[in-house]
């Protein structure tokens, strides 16, 4: 079992602090909701998680399995086992979903170039992507598990892609790189209800007891499709209630309202 752990995380960017302690504790095979209000510092979280390099952590830390991630970059953060799902996937024209795949796979998993002793003596440096046969047979087999149409492998990535699309070439991306803990910050907003539910299959289908979600959003209408093992209400860059399901319900009926009234001058710095 794995664990990510947030001990009293502080962050903040040009001289704002936006986090204020947080503390959160993720187990493979567990789904946590974390729920607020917009600027209430839920994206920045899964940002400083994730190793943005806009965002400064002034205290606290984040262990992956009781080690430190803070002085990893983005793409070591990436290896050690962390997936980030953004609210609106970026666009890359000329670059097909089967290339940025397979290049994606290759880094996580650790294909390596030959030796420097090799390139040394003058020898051709070697490949470091997965063998095309092996990523081939890999990849058909999880678009066929997922529901994506195999011309997706030959589109630009995320280039004329509806809401949809772009999400489920992300669930396709979570599948090949058999993440141990994925951070989906909004991935349902602006969604309509089938984009919605690509994403709910998606999740529901990777949420194994090898695997932990953190699922950051706004509304309860996607936890309708995923059981959340642990909802928490963020505000004001800190959590300020956890508990199950019924909280998500409670947000849907009364709304963050009541969330400023009850926190607000406690969540405020003294």
């Amino acid at each position: 079992m794995s664990v990510l752990e947030i001990r009293n995380l502080h962050a903040k960017v040009e001289d704002i602090e936006i986090l204020k302690g947080v503390n959160l504790t993720l187990r493979s095979g567990e789904i946590h909701a974390l729920m607020g209000p917009n600027g209430s510092g839920k994206s920045t979280l899964s940002n400083v998680i994730a190793g943005h390099p806009h965002y400064v952590v002034t205290e606290g830390d984040i262990l992956l399995d009781g080690e430190s991630i803070l002085e990893m970059e983005a793409d070591e953060r990436a290896r050690a086992g962390l997936f980030l799902a953004f609210q609106y996937p970026v666009a890359i024209p000329g670059v097909s979903v089967a290339n940025f795949l397979r290049t994606a796979v290759s880094n996580v998993r650790g294909y390596t170039q030959k030796t420097d002793e090799n390139a040394a003596r003058g020898g051709v440096v070697g490949s470091n992507q997965m063998p095309m046969r092996d990523f081939r047979r890999e990849l058909s087999a999880k678009m066929s598990e997922y529901n994506v149409d195999p011309s997706f492998s030959r589109r630009y990535l995320n280039d004329g892609f509806s809401g949809g699309e772009k999400k489920r070439t992300e669930v396709l991306q979570m599948a090949m790189l058999e993440p141990k803990f994925v951070i989906l910050d909004e991935s349902d907003s602006g969604l309509d209800i089938d984009a919605l539910k690509v994403v709910a299959d998606g999740i529901n289908k990777l949420a194994t007891g090898e695997r932990g979600f953190l699922l950051i959003t706004h509304y309860q209408r996607i936890l309708n499709y995923v059981k959340p093992t642990y909802v928490s209400i963020f505000f004001n860059g800190r959590i300020v209630m956890t508990g199950g399901p019924e909280v998500a319900h409670m947000l849907e009926e009364k709304g963050y309202g009541w969330v400023e009234k009850e926190f607000g001058a406690e969540a405020q710095p003294a």
